[in-house]
């Protein structure tokens, strides 16, 4: 067995959880903040088969889109140290991981 974790943007939430449930693939569903931009995530948590994980991944990938956003920057500044100025930065998609599992159970 496999445990997938899975961490979407916020706004693909909803759609990678239908998604899931309709190929019969439950979750558990966390909320969870990224580091970089601080912005909202939901990291799905899926005990599977070994042979289930490519569909979940599959699944993952078509329902998480990249989109790109400015955001301000306060790391990238002007040599007198002034003035961040917007950084376009791709967001969403999915982070993907996946680890052995021993022993699942639901009670």
């Amino acid at each position: 067995m496999k445990l997938v974790y899975a961490i979407v943007n916020n706004d693909d939430n909803y759609a990678v959880s239908k998604a899931l449930l309709k190929k019969g693939i439950h979750a558990t569903k966390l909320a969870s903040t990224g580091g970089f931009l601080s912005a909202g995530n939901t990291t799905f948590m899926i005990c599977c088969e070994d042979n289930e994980v490519d569909l979940v991944i599959e699944t993952c990938k078509q329902h998480s889109r990249r989109r790109k956003q400015f955001v301000p920057s306060s790391t990238i500044l002007e040599p007198d140290g002034s003035n961040s100025y917007p950084v376009e930065v791709t967001i969403g998609g999915a982070t993907i991981f996946v680890t052995d599992i021993e022993r699942f159970e639901k009670v």
